[in-house]
């Protein structure tokens, strides 16, 4: 039998940051978690903790409502993230 592939476990950005609260207004501390077509990215890729990923979920769908990040982007044009950067 083949050996299995060990892999090292992702740490939460968040929590190596020390945040507590995740702004929705603050892009570029969401940014971790959206893909390059502003999709919520799911905790096995990001490794975020469970806490930390309910609260980026929150301010990202926050932002989406204003307007800050777009709910979605033409698919033969993805936009870069410094469009949105606007701080």
């Amino acid at each position: 039998m083949a050996e299995k592939r060990k892999y090292t476990k992702k740490t939460c950005k968040y929590c190596e940051m020390k945040v507590g609260f995740i702004d929705y207004k603050d892009i570029r501390l969401i940014r971790h978690s959206l893909s390059e077509r502003y999709k919520i990215m799911p905790r096995r890729l990001t490794g975020n903790c469970k806490k930390h990923q309910e609260l980026v979920e929150r301010a990202i769908k926050r932002a989406r409502h204003i307007a800050l990040v777009p709910y979605i982007v033409n698919t033969k044009k993805v936009m870069e993230f410094s469009t949105f950067a606007r701080y």
